[in-house]
């Protein structure tokens, strides 16, 4: 038997309607080329592979590969590319110009980063579907206003749409993490609702404005925006920075952009 790996954020999918209901949510279909991340012991592996026949996988674990080739034996043809997902060029297993599907029960000490390095593949992405702690799901789907909105649902939402599918408990795993965890939907824009014309200058100013959220946005930005640009625009400046959704946030740094004064007014 397999023992988890603390250094890998290993915690193995084993509750069988979990299992079943996830790969309902998912519906792989034949023809379609999906993508596991973090196939561990095969809990999602196999009955995907079972729908469409052909399946490539991400594991970084080389200890677990054989067994995970064992298990899938004549179920269909598994592709296995032993490598960190977070260094891993998807764009490798793309052919004529298909689009991928992306899948994973996701480590949660690597979650974040990893879902900003699938960002950039965005264009090459049908939709994403991930296990992920409950915490983080709830702030990559939450809305202006909301508590667990900030920095990260923003640059998200920026990118996806994103939808909280269902919860769960711990006890689905083993061994149990120490916290819940939900399934999450992610599905990139085809086109952007909203364009930022530099897209670093955008990020940097959503970074700056939750550096410090308790604060009004006049003095998160104060190093950057004067009142000069304030009057510019029809946001107010009085706001924190979780009242601004994905829109206003390209607008001020489109803004900016257009004419962007000394921050004393000069």
């Amino acid at each position: 038997m397999h023992i988890a790996r603390k250094r890998f954020g290993q915690h193995f999918l084993h509750d069988k309607q979990i299992i079943e209901r996830l790969v309902n949510v998912i519906n792989p279909c034949p023809g379609q080329h999906l993508v596991e991340i973090g196939p561990g012991q095969g809990a999602l592996t196999v009955p995907i592979l079972k729908k469409i026949e052909q399946l490539d996988v991400v594991e970084l674990d080389r200890d677990l590969i054989p067994a995970l080739k064992t298990r899938c034996l004549g179920k269909g043809s598994l592709i296995v590319h032993q490598a960190d997902a977070l260094e891993f060029d998807f764009r490798t297993v793309i052919h004529n110009a298909e689009s991928l599907r992306i899948v994973g029960n996701l480590p949660y000490n690597i979650s974040t980063p990893l879902i900003f390095h699938l960002l950039e593949y965005a264009e090459h992405i049908i939709d994403m579907h991930f296990m992920l702690q409950k915490e983080v799901v709830d702030r990559l789907a939450a809305g202006k206003g909301e508590d667990a909105y900030g920095r990260l649902s923003i640059m998200v939402q920026y990118h996806c749409k994103v939808t909280s599918l269902f919860d769960v408990p711990p006890q689905a795993f083993y061994p149990p993490p120490q916290v819940d965890s939900s399934v999450v939907r992610l599905i990139p824009h085809r086109e952007l609702p909203y364009l930022a014309k530099d897209y670093n200058h955008f990020a940097n100013l959503v970074k700056l404005a939750f550096s410090y959220r308790r604060k009004t946005l006049r003095n998160c930005l104060k190093t950057i925006m004067s009142d000069t640009d304030w009057g510019k625009t029809d946001i107010d400046a009085h706001l924190r920075p979780e009242q601004l959704n994905v829109g206003d946030y390209v607008r001020l740094s489109n803004g900016l952009l257009e004419g962007p004064t000394d921050p004393n007014g000069k």
